[in-house]
């Protein structure tokens, strides 16, 4: 019978304790398993000359707002539009009552016919006097007198055909229409109100021809002209890039922010742009120097400070890895310009540098 405290073992259970404890390595000692060749990513350190990236952000702007308002007073007979409402230029937005001016062009009018009537009855009479006085039956004072009448009654119906037409234009401004094209913004009235002339009704934004305007620190303004280079990012497409240039640079400085304004316009017309969008840009500004550039995922970096990069090394046939301390500098377009550290010929690794060790063997496939 066995024993609880005590277990006894078959001999050949024994047997193999002793083949495991002598395979065991002996304590302190490092084992390095035979590894094969690990494949890594590698790509080439270039020279070229080195951009300097700001972060900026903006919002989308239109080119034109504004508040519209009627010339005369009156009261809204209707209304055409609401928030949100596009508009051509020419459409109408709003229509005041205008009874009574109708009535008063109705009567200018009356006037006027009227007195063409008696301009054309006038001409008729100076007409007749004309044969007879060739044949000296009228005299020439008679026919001064109705030259004399054709004359005043041609004043009057240039007078009242002015009256008529101001009348018209009166009538005319019972109605507002747009400017331009564009989205009503704001709503300020309503049918049955009473407006005066100059009080806004309407507020009229622009969607077209957008552009975005940016805040720039001081300190580079000197730096910036129309040949800056621009990629915008839209909080409404935050997956995409859009090329811009900087239509204009405002030179009037921001006291209480220090900064600069900037006008930028996206090269593609076709982006979705509202008024009031966010953006979000990378300046890129020429620092006209060269340095070593490597792609931003060659770059390790350690919790002590350290910012390495794996290079491969060639040597006696056999493709390793050793591990640099660099200095990084300037990021730009997806590269890391390198201060100190590293050869403009090097080669770099790029993926799986993430669990390399000094002097690994490993198979290099360059990127693509």
């Amino acid at each position: 019978m066995y024993s609880l405290t005590q277990p006894r073992f078959p001999a050949h259970f024994k047997l193999l304790q002793l083949i495991l404890l002598f395979s065991l390595p002996y304590p302190g000692t490092t084992v390095f398993a035979q590894q094969e060749s690990t494949t890594v990513i590698v790509d080439d350190a270039e020279e070229v000359a080195l951009i300097e990236e700001v972060s900026l952000t903006g919002t989308v702007i239109s080119p034109r707002v504004a508040n519209l308002s009627t010339e005369v007073s009156g009261i809204v007979d209707a209304i055409n539009v609401n928030i949100g409402d596009r508009v051509e230029t020419g459409d109408e937005i709003l229509h005041l009552n205008s009874e009574l001016e109708e009535l008063t062009l109705a009567a200018a009018r009356a006037v006027t016919e009227q007195a063409e009537q008696e301009l054309a009855d006038a001409n008729r009479r100076l007409a007749d006097a004309r044969e007879l006085a060739e044949r000296q039956t009228v005299s020439a004072n008679a026919l001064e007198s109705l030259a004399a009448e054709v004359r005043i009654d041609s004043a009057q119906v240039s007078r009242f055909r002015a009256e008529e037409q101001r009348q018209a234009a009166r009538l005319h401004r019972h109605k507002l229409t747009a400017p331009f094209s564009g989205v009503i913004n704001r709503k300020l009235v309503e049918q049955g109100e009473w407006i005066q002339p100059g009080q806004a009704v309407v507020e009229l934004v622009a969607t077209s021809n957008l552009h975005i305007d940016f805040q720039v620190p001081q300190s580079i303004y000197t730096k910036l002209d129309q040949a800056t280079g621009v990629v915008v990012k839209l909080d409404a497409f935050p997956e995409q890039g859009f090329d811009g240039k900087i239509e204009t640079v405002i030179p009037v400085n921001d006291p209480a922010t220090r900064t600069f304004l900037i006008r930028v316009a996206l090269d593609n017309p076709d982006v979705n742009l509202a008024p009031g969008m966010s953006a979000s840009a990378e300046l890129k500004l020429k620092t006209g120097s060269q340095g070593v550039v490597v792609q931003r995922d060659a770059i390790m970096r350690y919790p002590d400070g350290r910012v390495t990069i794996w290079v491969i090394k060639q040597e006696n046939g056999k493709t390793t890895v050793t591990e640099r301390q660099v200095q990084p500098g300037l990021s730009f377009n997806g590269k890391v310009a390198i201060n100190s550290g590293l050869p403009p010929d090097a080669l770099v690794v790029v993926q799986g540098n993430e669990s390399l060790h000094e002097g690994q063997a490993v198979t290099v496939k360059h990127s693509e």
